[in-house]
């Protein structure tokens, strides 16, 4: 059940919840591994400090035989020995050191291009910048970015007019004759005692007196909650310890919370007003924003009727609910996409008007106008039409096959990737890359159906439809086999490592970032937190149809002696959901069964976890190292020129 928590009694336990409780929560598609809190390794010299680094080879991790049997079958692993939930086995922290210096080794002579790419991504963003402010009560809420600075400020100001009604003409006064700006909390001072740092939620009490916000310091996402007062920015009583970061005020002087013991999942991407009900939902594949009527306070409904759709410019896009009040007819939602940049808009669910409150700014000549979106529909195998989102720069691509191109996927947990902005990508779009993303069965994009075919034993059908995708896209000449690279995270992880088993002849480069990949061990080891969770995901392999189904897609099961293409892989020392040792063990099966001499290389972030670093500035040092591998794969490194 969710904890109540008073804050008189603000030393209250830890109690699990079940999943079939607290049905109001988001759920959580995520695998805590371990809630062991690890030792972060914050040096990287050790075993390759003294390294001879001109003739670096590949590591090769040792093998030591470990059998696994099941159903009369028999596994062999022989890079188990690489687990270690501690995080602290000096062998296998220098075997990840080991890998990253060779990393930085073969990387070493793009890293000009890396540094060009990362102060493109720098220079595009505004760095003193503040959030749509959202008006409660009698303050204006936002947030703050400031020049140099890594991270946010939470700040308030008050509202002059509190008595007015509000309007989707509102804006906060600045200046200084306005009401003065109040720093709630500033996460650059918080940061500065942690390699990692991360506020999964600020929430403020409904009286506006105190702000409950939730800290994660080493990128595991074990959070603790603190309650601060909102005016003195003091702590009031003690923290609450290993949780998550879902949490909610229960009036003024309560917190709901959610332990680590459930995963809770919304179905109705619902909204009350006191005069409307707006429905977030999804027509082929696209989000739709609905919003109806009801009836005088008294009157039964009777039926949704009247029901009016909120328009959008894009042919493919993103559309997010954000805080908006109850009392009030403004529907407030954040909108971006594969073109737009994320754009906050209040709309007048009484007049129809629509304000535009904040536009993301991204700076270094942006234009919209330069970039097309548009939606293609992929035939699958057994007749399925997958959904294709795209993106490019008109004035740069030929469309004739020989454009690069960056194929991205995840389809698991039925979370749909819907086509937003990402200011980083234009360093590719406006290097003459098309953009793309597969929709792909096991996400949610079109329906609970389009989850339930791509889970279980229909998993094949998320790998076997992004590979029809892809030769879609090569049948239509937007790219070639030489020219397509193919990108997935975590779940979309394991879609990578999946595909290049399956299909290695069909992509020039692939990354797969902290990629879930070792499916079967981990589904049948239950000490590991939420495995048996997670069988509602995969299924359970402790019944024989699952076990052998799963065996024969889990990437490292499947790795063989074949040509592969390149391939980079990350991983997250500290990663709860993927722990690192799943990565590092692909890896080391590749190394010692691929038969190509295309570039293999693994990246271990050794102070993060599945998020990677924390700074808005540190992310980007990711997007432009994973540019350039693509862009070097591809033979597009411009010539370092030397004065």
């Amino acid at each position: 059940m969710v904890s109540l928590f008073p804050l008189a009694q603000i030393k209250l336990g830890l109690r699990p919840i079940s999943s079939a409780s607290a049905s109001g929560f988001t759920r959580l598609s995520q695998r805590f591994y371990t809630t062991t809190r690890s030792t972060t390794c914050s040096s990287q010299t050790s075993a390759m400090a003294a390294t001879d680094t001109k003739n670096l080879q590949p590591p090769v991790a040792k093998k030591v035989k470990h059998e696994m049997e099941m159903f009369g079958d028999v596994r062999v692993d022989n890079y188990y020995w690489l687990r270690d939930d501690s995080r602290s086995n000096p062998e296998i922290l220098s075997h990840l050191q080991q890998e990253n210096a060779y990393t930085d080794f073969i990387m070493s002579g793009t890293k000009h291009l890396e540094d060009r790419i990362y102060a493109e991504l720098r220079s595009r963003i505004k760095e003193d910048d503040i959030s749509a402010p959202v008006r409660k009560g009698p303050y204006y809420y936002y947030e703050r970015t400031l020049e140099g600075k890594e991270y946010v400020q939470h700040c308030r100001r008050l509202v002059e007019n509190n008595g007015d009604v509000p309007s989707v003409h509102d804006s906060m006064p600045t200046g200084p004759e306005a009401p003065p700006e109040h720093v709630i909390l500033d996460e650059n001072v918080k940061a500065k005692e942690h390699a990692y740092y991360s506020i999964g939620a600020f929430k403020v009490s409904p009286n506006h007196k105190l702000v409950a916000y939730a800290e994660d310091t080493k990128g595991d996402e074990i959070y603790t909650i603190y309650v601060m007062d909102a005016e003195t920015c003091t702590l009031v009583g003690d923290p609450l310890v290993g949780v998550t970061s879902y949490l909610e005020w229960a009036g003024d002087e309560a917190l709901l919370y959610i332990t680590m013991d459930a995963i809770l999942r919304p179905d109705k991407d619902v909204r009350t007003f006191s005069d409307h009900l707006v429905v977030y939902e999804r027509e082929k594949g696209l989000p739709r924003v609905t919003f109806y009527p009801l009836p005088p306070i008294g009157e039964p409904l009777q039926s949704l009727q009247g029901g009016q759709s909120v328009e959008f410019i894009d042919p493919v896009y993103s559309v997010e609910p954000a805080e908006s009040q109850f009392s009030s007819s403004i529907l407030r939602f954040d909108y971006s996409s594969l073109r737009t940049p994320p754009s906050t808009y209040d709309y007048d669910m009484n007049t129809g008007v629509s304000v535009l409150k904040k536009i993301e700014t991204v700076l270094g000549g942006f234009d919209i106008s330069n970039y097309v979106t548009k939606r293609e529909w992929a035939v699958a195998r057994d007749g399925t039409h997958v959904p294709i989102s795209i993106v490019y720069r008109k004035d740069l691509v030929k469309l004739d096959g020989s454009d690069p191109m960056l194929l991205y996927g995840y389809g698991s947990y039925e979370i749909c990737v819907d086509p937003c902005f990402k200011a980083s990508r234009l360093s590719l779009l406006d290097r003459g890359f098309i953009y793309a993303i597969a929709h792909i069965r096991g996400g949610g994009e079109m329906g609970r159906k389009w989850y339930e075919n791509g889970k279980y034993l229909h998993k094949k059908n998320t790998f076997t439809d992004f590979i029809d995708c892809a030769e879609y896209l090569i049948q239509k000449k937007y790219c070639t086999k030489e020219k397509l690279c193919i990108n997935g995270r975590s779940a979309g992880g394991l879609l990578i490592g999946a595909v290049v088993n399956m299909r290695p002849d069909l992509f020039k480069a692939a990354v797969a970032g902290v990629p879930f990949v070792d499916v079967v061990t981990t589904m049948l080891d239950p000490t590991i937190p939420l495995t048996t969770a997670e069988w509602e995901e995969w299924g359970d392999p402790r019944k024989e149809e699952f076990y052998f189904y799963m065996k024969s897609y889990s990437p490292v099961d499947n790795v063989k002696a074949q040509n592969y293409p390149a391939i980079l892989v990350t991983a997250g020392l500290n990663d709860p959901r993927v722990l690192y040792s799943e990565p590092a063990k692909f890896v080391a099966k590749l190394r010692e069964m691929k038969t190509d001499e295309n570039v293999l290389l693994f990246k271990c972030e050794m102070g993060a976890g599945h998020f990677s670093k924390s700074g808005r500035f540190e992310k980007l040092q990711e997007d432009a190292f994973t540019y350039t591998f693509i862009l070097k794969i591809l033979n597009m490194v411009p010539i370092k020129v030397v004065v």
